[in-house]
């Protein structure tokens, strides 16, 4: 028989992982395109589609680090991604691998996940809640998983 204490106390906390990995790239992308940190392509001009874009990754992406309010910004990344997908992607080509899409479809999915599952519990929503946050110990079934 396979213990599986373990896992259920290393699952929410993975959720967090995935979280805060997420967030950190999604930051890279809109520091990127904003302040040309990392070198990278040239500053969109204010106020354009990719303007915006590049705002929503670095606000959206420093958000979804600290865990504040995960759920709706979860849920917009989600559907800039989606937005990005079939605006700069689909139309090259109907085949991920060959438009350049495969990175928008999972953001698109994983923000979709993490606003459905939550923060997971190291974060400052589960802090405001009660349920987790920086210090949480992690006995099984001792925290809910919202």
């Amino acid at each position: 028989m396979v213990r599986t204490d373990w896992l259920d106390v290393w699952a929410p906390r993975m959720l967090s992982v995935l979280r805060i990995v997420a967030g950190l790239i999604f930051l890279e992308h809109g520091t990127q395109k904003l302040f040309g940190f990392p070198p990278g392509p040239n500053h969109p001009a204010a106020f354009t589609m990719i303007w915006f874009a590049a705002v929503l990754e670095l606000v959206g992406g420093l958000l979804l680090i600290a865990g504040l309010f995960t759920r709706p910004v979860a849920f917009i990344l989600s559907g800039e991604m989606a937005f990005a997908y079939w605006i700069a992607h689909a139309p090259r080509s109907f085949f991920p691998a060959v438009n350049s899409g495969d990175a928008a479809i999972l953001y698109c999915f994983i923000f979709l996940y993490i606003a459905a599952a939550g923060p997971g519990p190291w974060s400052i929503d589960a802090m405001w809640r009660g349920g987790g946050g920086p210090l949480y110990r992690g006995r099984a079934g001792a925290m809910p998983l919202r």
